[in-house]
C-alpha cells in the first residue's frame, strides 16, 4: 500500500463543503444518455515493464458524454455563438460570492428570490431533490426554475445559477426557457447539484470549474463552497 497523505490546513479543509456527486462507471445522469465508461489505459501491473523494478503507476480513461453528474453549462451549450467552456471567465465559476434559496415548489417562482439581492452571486436553488440520486424518481416531476424566475435572475445580476435537481428546466417543456434566458444572459448554469442542506444561507464563497475545453458546451466538475 502507497504513503498515505495527511491533509494540511486543516483549519481551512474544515470549511470546504463538497456539492458534487461522484462520478462511477455506467451512473446515469440524464434518461436516454449513457452513462461514463471508466477503465484502465495502462494498468499497474502492466506499467512495470516501463519502469523499474517496485515502480508502477495508473493511467486512466473515460468514455463520458459531457452531461455526467455534477456539471456546468456555458452559453455554447444552448447557442451556437454562445462563449465556450474555454471562454468562461474564472469569475464566473470560482470564488464566487453565494446564496441558497430554499424552496419547495416544483416550479420555482420569482417570489422565491423577493427581497433578496442576487448581483454578483452563485444563486443556488436547494429543493432537496439530490434524496432522488440514482433513484427513478429523480427523473420524474423535479423541481425547475420557471420561466419569469429566470428571466429575475438576469435583471437582478445573479453570476451564476445552481440547483440540486435534474434540470433548471421542466423537461417536457421542450422550449427549455430557464436556459434559454440565463445562458442567453451569459451567465453559467450549474445543475445536479447536492449537499446544499450543509451550507448557511449567505457568508460562503461557491466554486464549480470545469475543464477549460474549446467548442464545449458542458462539463462535469467538482463543485464546493468555502464557508466563511
Amino acid at each position: 500500500m502507497g504513503p498515505k497523505f495527511r491533509p494540511f490546513y486543516n483549519e481551512l479543509v474544515a470549511q470546504l463543503i463538497d456539492l458534487s456527486h461522484e462520478v462511477e462507471q455506467g451512473m446515469i445522469t440524464y434518461k436516454g444518455l449513457p452513462g461514463p465508461i471508466i477503465c484502465d489505459y495502462l494498468s499497474r501491473q502492466a506499467s512495470r515493464e516501463f519502469y523499474a523494478s517496485g515502480t508502477e503507476f495508473h493511467i486512466g480513461r473515460i468514455n463520458m458524454v459531457a452531461n455526467t453528474g455534477t456539471y456546468v453549462d456555458s452559453p455554447f451549450h444552448r447557442y451556437e455563438n454562445g462563449m465556450d467552456l474555454a471562454e468562461l471567465p474564472l469569475e464566473s465559476l470560482a470564488n464566487l460570492e453565494g446564496l441558497v434559496v430554499h424552496t419547495a415548489e416544483r416550479s420555482i417562482g420569482p417570489e422565491s428570490l423577493a427581497g433578496l439581492s442576487l448581483a454578483g452571486k452563485a444563486v443556488l436553488f436547494h429543493t432537496g431533490w439530490d434524496r432522488h440520486w440514482r433513484t427513478p424518481a429523480y427523473f420524474q416531476d423535479h423541481p425547475f426554475v420557471a420561466r419569469d424566475t429566470a428571466q429575475a435572475l438576469v435583471d437582478g445580476g445573479a453570476r451564476m445559477v445552481g440547483i440540486d435537481s435534474h434540470n433548471i428546466d421542466d423537461a417536457a417543456d421542450l422550449t427549455r426557457p430557464a436556459h434559454s434566458i440565463v445562458l442567453g444572459a451569459g451567465i453559467p448554469v450549474c445543475e445536479h447539484l447536492c449537499n446544499l442542506a450543509a451550507l448557511p444561507d449567505t457568508g460562503f464563497r461557491f466554486n464549480a470549474v470545469p475543464v477549460k475545453v474549446k467548442a464545449f458546451g458542458t462539463f462535469p466538475v467538482r463543485a464546493f463552497a468555502v464557508v466563511e
